[in-house]
């Protein structure tokens, strides 16, 4: 495989265009997948798990969230309504009869973005106006799944708001190989175009925790998870995603498949947030639901919850 990058570095004098290079070869979003290597180990028979006790059932005690990320945003909606910068996504408190009271802390909602300085995993990249014109990225945004890891060794992420020409019963040989089984489980779900790249992504979620007994998909270790009751596999994994569906552990609903997807070398990513080809912003599970996403809305409502709005 080449190694080289989604985007070329671009010059001060041109406008940032997408290399027609990549980690394989890209492919216009409206061509059948084709000449993709199929794998036999997304058969249902590899997979093997069984559903975790909740703590509820166990004895033990409730775990504390593990999700850092609602607890940095607190923290920066909180300086930034201290600053008298923002109107915040909260949750409206009961203000103070007496005026020399300090302003009581709001709690963010369920619904929530910020910027961020530094991709991350799970945050999304949302293009600028500096993309216009990038048949492909123009108004994209961009769930970065892995921050580092394989195939280059950097960045990887799929285009959340690209529904594909093609469905996943055109797409069913290559996504899904030769297990009919997941083939049929999941031929009524969406496709979309994740990406210059060659190979098939699924997100699955975003989910909520089941009352005391956490994530049970995360407890399956099946999949690589992006955020709390959010996660990813591949075709390789697919049958292990039927065979959750089947059991009625998730629902085929809250599954979702890409066609292609994106990849940077190690420091190209960060290269391309300071050419200002991309805005970084850190997000909710809840940002990421299907139906804003089907409706085509998804550039515009991040745009929104990411700008700050000054107060009067």
């Amino acid at each position: 495989m080449e190694t080289s990058a989604c985007f070329s570095k671009p010059s001060p004098q041109s406008k940032a265009m997408p290399s027609s290079a990549g980690l394989a070869r890209p492919k216009p979003h409206h061509l059948p997948l084709a000449g993709r290597r199929r794998s036999s180990s997304s058969s249902i028979t590899r997979c093997s798990f069984n559903k975790a006790r909740s703590s509820a059932e166990d004895g033990a005690a409730p775990a504390i969230d593990p999700d850092w990320r609602s607890f940095r945003a607190q923290l920066y909606f909180n300086e930034q309504i201290t600053n008298k910068s923002v109107v915040i996504p909260a949750v409206a408190t009961t203000m103070p009869s007496d005026p020399a009271q300090p302003e009581p802390a709001k709690k963010i909602g369920n619904r929530w973005a910020h910027p961020l300085v530094d991709p991350e995993k799970g945050c999304l990249l949302i293009a600028t106006e500096k993309l216009d014109g990038a048949h492909i990225f123009e108004r994209t945004v961009i769930l970065l799944l892995s921050s580092a890891g394989a195939p280059l060794g950097g960045p990887v992420g799929v285009i959340l708001n690209r529904p594909s020409l093609m469905s996943i019963k055109e797409a069913a040989e290559s996504i899904f190989a030769d297990d009919a089984e997941a083939a049929a489980a999941f031929s009524g779900r969406p496709l979309f175009f994740g990406g210059p790249l060659e190979e098939c992504f699924f997100v699955l979620g975003p989910r909520a925790a089941t009352a005391g007994g956490g994530d049970v998909v995360a407890r399956t270790g099946l999949f690589e998870e992006v955020m709390p009751g959010l996660h990813y596999g591949t075709r390789e994994s697919v049958g292990c995603a039927a065979e959750l569906a089947k059991r009625g552990v998730v629902g085929v609903r809250d599954f979702r498949f890409f066609d292609g997807f994106c990849a940077w070398e190690r420091e190209q990513l960060r290269d391309e947030v300071r050419a200002g080809l991309w805005r970084v912003a850190a997000c909710s599970p809840a940002v990421l639901g299907l139906a804003s996403v089907v409706k085509g809305g998804l550039w515009e409502e991040v745009q929104g919850l990411v700008r700050e709005t000054r107060l009067g």
